[in-house]
């Protein structure tokens, strides 16, 4: 698969709850954003969020990074996964701590549900760790067939989430 010709914009969560959490994160900006086909449009501020499922683990860190995309969507989860393989993901238990995860939210308007990748990823709608940083770096971000970002914020099950935003830690786009 090939790079498409006209850019959509791309909206992807990272969280890293293992080692050096920041530079993991940082890490995951620079290598994403290192070749060719995404440019960054925004980068959120940095929250640290309870784990949601899994086994008894630590905090996470988490961001949203909105970029444009010229690649198609199987060729960014490409991207990602390789991105995580460098910063040594492991993926043995569902949901487990984890150096680093990049998960596709949205891919312009894009709807799928394949074996590999479905869009709009189909929990993003029910976390508060994408929600509320993808509302700080994009006022007016929706989720397709689910509505506005800032209004999936109020539901009920996402505003009892604890996250806590960490101004002291700030992502930075690469030069």
């Amino acid at each position: 698969m090939a790079a498409s010709t006209v850019a959509r914009r791309a909206v992807l969560s990272l969280g890293s709850n293992l080692g050096e959490r920041m530079d993991h994160l940082q890490g995951a900006v620079d290598a994403l954003f290192d070749a060719d086909g995404l440019t960054p449009v925004a980068l959120s501020p940095v929250y640290e969020t309870a784990p949601v499922g899994g086994p008894d683990q630590g905090a996470y860190l988490n961001a949203i990074v909105v970029a444009d995309s010229a690649l198609d969507p199987d060729l960014l989860l490409e991207r990602t996964q390789n991105v995580e393989l460098a910063f040594h993901r492991e993926r043995e238990v569902r949901w487990g701590p984890r150096t680093l995860d990049i998960d596709i939210i949205t891919y312009g308007d894009e709807v799928r549900d394949s074996p590999a990748l479905t869009l709009p990823h189909p929990r993003a709608h029910e976390r508060a760790f994408v929600l509320r940083p993808w509302a700080d770096a994009d006022a007016e971000a929706a989720i397709p067939g689910r509505g506005s970002v800032r209004s999936l914020l109020d539901e009920d099950e996402v505003a009892g989430q604890h996250l806590r935003r960490r101004d002291d830690l700030v992502l930075r786009a690469p030069e």
